[in-house]
């Protein structure tokens, strides 16, 4: 069947597997449902919860503010701090209190039960009633699991700061029910064992309840209130055995908001202000009510969306295997693909293509947005005469797309007058404006002028032919009908006064410099002899007492024969002669001093190891010492350049012997390391010690195969031997030759052999 075919069955498999999903649906809609209701359930319930948890502390800070209003009463403080002697009694005092704190149990039902225990009196005032003896009080009001000595010594005889005993039995006039104490010693500042007198207020566990009946009476189940220790303050709906079994299952974690456990849903919260724990447990079945609803419009909606998605499906199935194939054709044509990617092929096709395609954006992006500075930097180094070789210079020039040539050219300083002393920021400002406004200006005539700032007040211009236009000369007649008009349009429209200087036209890149050197030159003549306009370095005088051969001249000299660049060494050589011949006239001993600096040069150079070591070198510092000024000029100039030419075919020489020596190690160590699986052109390149790009270009330069196809022969090679010998299939030889993968083995031999490893070794029958 075709491979558009198998295409297409992919995409309708693929759609198919979707359209299962649509049958799910109603399952994940259902459980959606139940995650909803027990979302909102949740929500409200917990809601509801701290609601009472909210109540519930506002009515105990009432009690304690109740407890505080009683440390106030100046006659409860004089009551209990009066001598008591024997047969004494205050009687009205105690009325009078009794009276005054009766409001309180008949406004707040949780003060509905609360008792005063007077030290120096020995006597209990109840909401109505005063017990002159507290076993009185303890008959008719006691708790279930505590006797009388173990109430009076746990209740009245110690001191205490707003203690609250859990939930315990109590029998209250003979009825059963259960409480929580809450306890306090007055004065507030009691700490010692024994206080003047005690406040104890017994909270009914119903009331406090009936606070927390809004969760249980909507969703039914139970609640439970525990303090900081786990003691039960109130419970509903719950006993404790079952609320002791719950927390010493491991499978409830009592740190969690909401849990199921068991057939409830058990929502927690703990009070920040008393640690307070406030538990409530919702049925399960009452989170369902409105599931089953939800339910049946979903597998509903499934039903039609299977079989709207199974007519979708078949239409995109053709549709969009047809460009996939085209793809797919695209790839088998430029890598030599014979079978598709696989069946994600798609994904990877658009995945791979987005990628390179954002990269790349995002790389011009990058570059577009460095390309201001790059070119600043560049054109800095180009002026000062950093560059060795021109290699060098028209690797950064491509980087920092100047789109000039620079093979013909002049350079020039433009300066901008009017700004003398510089003793402010506010000149300094306009200074820095005014050099933008000149650049920009220029540019606006000739976006070819390449600038960049040379101090506060000036600028420098290289005015190069077009990368395009690269034999047009811009010769300084055109410079000058350009720069004349724009120094009349500065002044006039920005009252700015521009000068400037040239140097001589510079014939290669590596003469910018030079040309930059002969423009500062002028420029300091310029502003000596108050020359104002344009001034070029032809038209000033020059002074014949010295010979022209600066240090940077002979340091560029120095290396471009070091780099074996013998064009760009006979440039230099004829600039030299030419400044000294056509623009000085040097007398004879300047002359000699000259040619005896050039000799020197060379002589220099000669002596490095690059150059002793060659065969040659006898003969060219022979030929060096022979140099004099005896004859012409043009003589001399000959014999320079055929010394240069000797030397630099030494360099030659060399890099080639170490170009093939590297080569030869790079082969002997794919021989030994191809049946490596990860060895690859970084391995390579790390054993070289050299950079990946330079060993790739070399192993091409040298032997004319890319050093992949050499190291795919090397292993087919040693495959075909291990293929004769018969005694390893197929799949053991792929891993011993460095393939992972047995089909890419065969595809590999297959195209370097011509035939399968198969057909190879039955050839052998």
């Amino acid at each position: 069947m075709s491979r558009h075919s198998r295409i297409f069955r992919s995409f309708l498999i693929s759609y198919i597997v979707i359209l299962i999903i649509p049958s799910l649906a109603g399952y994940m809609s259902y459980r959606t449902s139940i995650a909803v209701t027990q979302s909102i359930s949740i929500e409200n319930s917990l809601t509801q919860l701290q609601k009472s948890q909210q109540m519930l502390e506002r009515r105990m800070a009432e009690v304690e503010g109740f407890t505080r209003q009683l440390a106030l009463n100046q006659d409860l403080y004089v009551l209990m701090n009066e001598k008591q002697g024997d047969g004494d009694g205050n009687v009205y005092g105690i009325w009078k209190i009794m009276r005054e704190v009766m409001v309180f149990s008949q406004t707040n039902d949780f003060l509905k039960n609360y008792y005063i225990y007077l030290r120096n009196y020995n006597v209990v005032l109840t909401p109505g009633s005063a017990y002159f003896r507290p076993e009185h009080y303890y008959e008719n009001a006691h708790y279930a699991d505590m006797n009388f000595a173990q109430w009076q010594t746990k209740l009245l005889n110690q001191a205490h700061s707003r203690e609250v005993l859990p939930l315990m039995p109590f029998s209250l006039n003979g009825a059963q029910t259960s409480v929580i104490s809450y306890m306090q010693s007055l004065p507030l500042d009691s700490f010692g064992k024994q206080s003047p007198a005690t406040v104890v207020v017994l909270i009914d566990q119903k009331t406090i309840a009936s606070l927390l009946s809004g969760v249980k009476d909507r969703y039914g189940g139970w609640t439970y209130v525990s303090d900081e220790h786990g003691n039960a303050v109130s419970m509903s709906g719950i006993g404790e055995d079952d609320i002791k079994a719950i927390n010493a299952d491991s499978a409830f974690d009592a740190t969690k908001q909401s849990q199921f456990y068991q057939d409830d849903l058990v929502i927690t919260t703990r009070s920040a202000s008393t640690g307070w724990v406030y538990r409530a447990g919702i049925p399960r079945k009452a989170l369902m009510e409105n599931a089953n609803t939800i339910k049946y419009i979903s597998w509903s909606v499934t039903g039609a969306a299977l079989l709207i998605g199974l007519i979708v499906g078949w239409f995109l199935s053709h549709r969009n295997s047809a460009p996939i194939n085209r793809l797919l054709g695209v790839v088998r044509e430029q890598f030599g693909k014979d079978e598709p990617i696989g069946r994600n092929a798609y994904d990877f096709l658009q995945g791979n293509i987005s990628t390179i395609i954002s990269s790349n954006r995002v790389l011009e992006q990058e570059l577009n947005r460095q390309l201001p500075l790059i070119r600043d930097a560049f054109l800095r180094r180009l002026i000062a005469g950093e560059f060795q070789t021109r290699e060098e210079i028209q690797a950064a020039a491509a980087q920092a797309d100047t789109g000039l040539a620079l093979r013909k050219g002049y350079v020039g300083i433009l300066h901008v007058h009017g700004y003398a002393g510089l003793d402010t920021v506010e000149i300094l400002n306009e200074l820095s404006a005014a050099r933008l406004l000149l650049k920009q200006s220029l540019r606006d005539v000739d976006s070819r002028i390449l600038m960049t700032d040379l101090g506060s007040d000036r600028v420098v211009a290289i005015f190069a032919c077009a990368e395009e236009a690269a034999d047009e000369d811009p010769s300084r007649a055109a410079i000058q009908a350009v720069l004349d008009p724009f120094a009349a349009f500065m002044f006039g429209e920005y009252k700015i006064t521009v000068t400037g200087s040239f140097g001589d036209p510079f014939a290669s890149d590596m003469e910018v410099s030079r040309s930059y050197e002969q423009a500062k030159e002028t420029m300091g003549y310029a502003d000596y002899m108050q020359r104002k306009g344009f001034l070029w370095y032809a038209d000033i005088r020059q002074e014949s007492t010295t010979y022209y051969y600066p240090l940077d001249m002979e340091l560029r000299l120095i290396s471009t024969i070091r780099a074996g660049e013998e064009d760009e060494a006979k440039r230099i050589v004829q600039s030299v002669m030419q400044q000294n011949t056509e623009d000085r006239e040097l007398s004879p001993e300047m002359a000699n001093q000259l040619i005896g600096e050039l000799k020197g040069t060379l002589l220099k150079l000669l002596d490095q190891k690059a150059f002793a070591e060659s065969e040659r070198f006898e003969d060219a510092k022979n030929r060096i010492m022979e140099i004099q000024l005896t004859g012409s000029i043009e003589a001399i100039r000959n014999e320079l350049y055929a010394i240069i030419e000797a030397m630099c075919g030494m360099i030659t020489s060399k890099k080639n012997d170490l170009h093939i020596r590297t080569v030869e190690q790079i082969k002997q160590f794919v021989a030994e390391q191809f049946s490596d699986a990860d060895l690859t052109l970084y391995r390579i390149a790390e054993q070289a010690e050299r950079p990946e790009k330079y060993i790739s270009q070399l192993f091409k330069e040298v032997t004319g195969t890319n050093l992949s196809d050499h190291l795919e022969k090397v292993r087919m090679d040693n495959a075909a031997q291990l293929l004769r010998d018969k005694s390893l299939t197929v799949d053991e030889i792929a891993v011993q030759v460095g393939y992972n993968s047995s089909h890419s083995f065969r595809r590999a031999f297959k195209r370097v052999m011509g035939v399968a490893p198969s057909a190879f070794r039955q050839s052998f029958d």
